[in-house]
């Protein structure tokens, strides 16, 4: 790059960044100082997305309200995991103590078979389950947010996909972490036509920082949803686009299995902690069980005399989450295919005391291979909250597996694919200490919904919420989310401290704990070497995305983690 280039990215990067400074309402870019306010937050990954669920509360909208505006804004400015083409997970606590879930995780097409990625060896051909058109499972997140409208909505819901239409259409400035991403996935994005029609310039060439991005493709596909609620993505138009995009690609969607999808509305699943009530996603989302059964095992511990990340405080946190995600190996898929899954058991204070008894203090456990390895997950995932000025909140966690997805856009769409039948179990009976599993609860069948991690979650006391957490991080989003809620309830933090610490992660297999580059001194870390543990360095882990409710002095916190450098906090 010449240096005449390099001085105009410069100004480019100078005059955008002072635009951000240059809004009317008050936004935090992350940090130990929580943002406070009286009318209401909402945290995500994109400062554009948290604006747009603001307007929605201003506009007399509820918390439900704003997670449809912020969502559908993702999908235009953060498009690595926002989306329209994905599916996820919503949960909504009311300052009345009702609480419930949105479930519009993606489907497997209805001509998905148990067996489909393999070859004559018995080995998955070419990594098909992750890479190219068999990867993509059947989308759930405008029938998701379209159900939690439904039940829950106030304001129009032309007027809550409004603000997504008009940046699509007018354009958003390219920033650091576009830019990045765009270059990033080059080579992914070169293998579709419509692809890098939608991501570099028609030269070719990438968008410089700074410089305005439009998508009308995908304008007219959220103007299509605006006018015609679900039906303008499930039926009609874009499902014949997209049904005959697939066939053409060789991937299986049909227009039938776009008319069949539904989101469900599910009860949370509940536990308790020091007094606290956790409000949390049930399956197809293994996060709330295992997130509930872990805490059930440290609530017999004094971890606030342990003290914050010492070697013992590592410890048990490392030997409640290698139990926790071993059953989650074991137990968890979708509840509509796995009748019987014994949730009331793994989260039972009962079973935690037994599960607490196996842990020695001064020696780690091992993880056999004989025992259940966990499959890959991606970490690019997108979580945000959400709290109104009733106190009402939203947690809400939705994906397309990978960064960018499958990679794939809809030819005339506009809109990236997921690629989340990979997260399926594809070998049936297979499981390896390498992280291959094939136990049966998620096994691939037609119209059966992966099992995820997605942890969106509530802490309430007495009936009315509290604070939210949730991230992103694939795997690691429950230990992320378990880690936050310890740092308030154990530790004291105010919600930006309990976002910003340090974390660790541990998923049964490999047998080994990641931990963030510099979060744990050398003094803790041999302590903790000496139990027997085995460790690794990662840069960071996750990006949680959380509010806070202050009741005594009638404030509103948000916290965006900086470790999602586009993230904000903004409230009013």
């Amino acid at each position: 790059m010449n240096l005449q280039r390099l001085i105009r990215l410069d100004i480019k990067s100078i005059v955008f960044f002072l635009s951000l400074i240059l809004v009317s309402t008050s936004f935090s870019e992350g940090g130990r100082t929580p943002l406070r306010v009286k009318n209401g937050i909402v945290t995500s990954s994109s400062r554009l997305a948290s604006q747009a669920g603001i307007d929605a509360l201003k506009q007399g909208g509820n918390a439900v309200d704003a997670a449809i505006a912020t969502a559908f804004a993702l999908a235009v400015t953060w498009p690595s995991a926002g989306n329209i083409g994905g599916g996820g997970f919503m949960v909504y606590h009311g300052d009345d103590g009702h609480a419930t879930t949105f479930d519009f995780r993606e489907k497997a097409p209805l001509a998905a078979t148990e067996r489909m990625y393999l070859g004559l060896d018995g080995n998955v051909v070419n990594n098909s389950n992750h890479i190219g058109p068999l990867a993509i499972g059947v989308p759930g997140t405008v029938a998701g947010l379209w159900k939690a409208h439904q039940e829950l909505g106030s304001l129009p819901w032309e007027n809550l996909v409004a603000p997504a239409v008009k940046l699509a259409r007018d354009g958003i400035p390219i920033s650091y972490a576009l830019y990045s991403g765009f270059l990033r996935s080059k080579s992914r994005f070169e293998r579709y036509p419509s692809t890098m029609a939608k991501f570099y310039k028609a030269d070719g060439s990438l968008y410089e920082l700074g410089e305005t991005w439009k998508q009308p493709d995908l304008a007219h596909t959220l103007e299509l949803i605006q006018e015609q609620g679900r039906d303008g993505f499930y039926k009609g138009e874009n499902a014949k686009r997209l049904a005959d995009f697939m066939s053409a690609i060789g991937g299986l969607i049909t227009e039938e299995d776009l008319a069949k999808y539904e989101a469900i509305e599910r009860e949370p699943v509940r536990g308790t902690y020091r007094g606290y009530e956790i409000v949390s996603m049930p399956p197809p989302s293994s996060g709330g069980v295992v997130l509930i059964e872990m805490l059930n095992i440290l609530e017999g511990f004094d971890l606030a005399d342990m003290g914050h990340n010492s070697a013992d405080y590592l410890h048990v946190l490392t030997e409640s989450m290698r139990r926790g995600f071993a059953d989650r190996a074991q137990h968890l898929g979708d509840p509509d295919f796995n009748e019987g899954m014994p949730l009331s058991r793994l989260m039972d204070k009962d079973y935690a005391a037994t599960l607490r008894a196996s842990i020695d203090m001064d020696k780690a456990s091992e993880s056999s291979p004989k025992d259940f390895a966990q499959i890959y997950e991606s970490e690019e995932t997108t979580h945000f909250s959400v709290v109104d000025k009733d106190g009402n909140m939203v947690s809400m966690t939705y994906t397309l597996e990978f960064g960018y997805g499958s990679g794939i856009v809809v030819e005339g769409g506009g809109y990236l694919l997921n690629n989340e039948m990979g997260d399926f179990n594809a070998v049936p009976g297979v499981t390896t200490s390498r992280g291959l599993i094939g136990t049966t609860p998620n096994l691939v069948a037609p119209e059966k919904r992966m099992l995820s991690s997605m942890t969106p979650t509530i802490v309430a006391k007495d009936g009315k919420p509290v604070f939210t957490a949730g991230s992103p991080g694939g795997k690691t989003i429950i230990n992320t989310t378990m880690q936050v809620i310890l740092n308030v309830i154990d530790h004291d933090m105010n919600i930006a401290q309990a976002v910003e610490a340090g974390r660790i992660h541990h998923q049964w297999l490999p047998d080994a704990t990641s931990m963030e580059t510099g979060a744990m001194s050398a003094d803790t870390i041999r302590l903790y070497e000496e139990k027997g543990h085995r460790y690794s360095e990662r840069g960071t882990q996750g990006a949680a995305m959380a509010v806070y409710y202050d009741r005594e002095n009638g404030l509103f916190e948000g916290a965006s983690d900086s470790r999602r450098g586009d993230g904000a906090a903004v409230g009013y």
